[in-house]
């Protein structure tokens, strides 16, 4: 329980239909927070929504975990000029990993959470298919969940609504019925600091160096200049050289060199990704896929080939050109009719572009 309305709603049908239920919200991030679900807010929420349901409440202190796994990570990543998703490592190594594991310790049955995906058994097959609220589906941050732990995961409100939640919530009177989503990282607060630094650059500015860089264009002409190479990220327009009416977008991020390169947005069309440490539901998938680049973006067509040593490496080659993918960024491949996930992996390097 988050503290939100997704997982409180998780709890009170998981109720209804007769289980025996305990609610446990992790403890995750020691530090400042404002945002997302690590704060001290959100835990009462999730305490006082169990008071109101009549079940247990516990709280599980997993900080030490979330560093290791997540914060450092992060920190790592964004160091080397990569651009993380904490958030799909968070449910890789603690929402479901560590949870699970704790679970197992304690003679529970299954982990419930609020995500707005389903999981069936089809065929003896465990499948971890899309919510049934399109604007709301999360399967895409949970794609790593295999066999095991879909077999011993519920998902209550995958086939809901995300207005039928609220709903559900409201006639039950939870507190957490009206209460907005979280957006952001939990662990970077959304204001910014005396100096005027946003909340991601004043968090890594206190853990790491942060390095000025040049901007030069697909020329190699110097265009400007940037605070932070390493917050400067793929495709991005903002807070780099424009000039002269043209569209430039970031084409390439070198932090050793300290250099940003600017083009046109042509210059990020390639006809293939390679993603790295696959993850798979149910086995490694060759053949044609639907990819999913971002939590809700537009699946891309493409075809997906397992190689590299122990089948470390996915070579992804699109249908049509598409933008790249940043480093770092999860690709999830679905089945071709789009509705169930078949496994996923992080992006691993630049590719060539499409139009050289």
């Amino acid at each position: 329980m988050s503290g939100g309305v997704d997982s409180s709603v998780a709890a009170a049908l998981l109720l209804e239909q007769g289980h025996q239920v305990v609610g446990v919200t992790m403890r995750l991030w020691g530090g400042e927070s404002d945002t997302g679900c690590c704060s001290v807010s959100d835990v009462d929420d999730a305490r006082r929504v169990a008071q109101q349901l009549g079940i247990d409440h516990l709280v599980f202190n997993f900080t030490d975990d979330f560093h290791r796994h997540v914060v450092d990570p992060y920190v790592a990543d964004h160091a080397r000029g990569i651009t993380p998703n904490p958030c799909i490592e968070c449910n890789r190594y603690l929402k479901f990993d560590r949870l699970l594991e704790r679970a197992d310790v304690l003679g529970f049955d299954a982990v419930a959470t609020g995500h707005h995906a389903r999981i069936e058994n089809i065929d003896g097959v465990w499948r971890l298919l899309r919510g049934a609220d399109d604007a709301k589906d999360q399967s895409y941050v949970i794609h790593m969940l295999d066999q095991d732990a879909l077999s011993r995961t519920l998902l209550p409100v995958g086939t809901l609504t995300k207005v039928e939640v609220r709903a559900h919530a409201t006639r039950l009177g939870l507190r957490t019925a009206t209460k907005p989503d979280s957006q952001d990282v939990c662990f970077i607060t959304s204001t910014k600091s005396p100096d005027g630094a946003t909340g991601r650059s004043s968090f890594l500015r206190r853990r790491i160096e942060l390095h000025a860089a040049d901007v030069v264009d697909d020329a190699g002409e110097h265009v400007g200049r940037v605070d932070a190479v390493e917050l400067v990220t793929l495709g991005q327009r903002r807070g780099v050289a424009g000039g002269g009416g043209t569209k430039r977008f970031v084409v390439d991020v070198d932090v050793p060199q300290r250099r940003v390169v600017v083009g046109p947005e042509s210059l990020l069309l390639v006809d293939r990704e390679l993603g790295s440490s696959p993850t798979w539901t149910h086995g490694p998938v060759d053949g044609r896929v639907w990819v999913q680049c971002s939590a809700h973006g537009e699946p891309r067509a493409g075809s997906i080939r397992t190689n590299g040593v122990d089948g470390n490496q996915v070579d992804v080659v699109w249908d049509e050109p598409q933008r790249r993918v940043s480093p770092g960024q999860s690709l999830v491949f679905y089945d071709r009719d789009g509705g169930w996930v078949l496994g996923g992996a992080t992006t691993a390097s630049l590719t060539t572009s499409a139009s050289r």
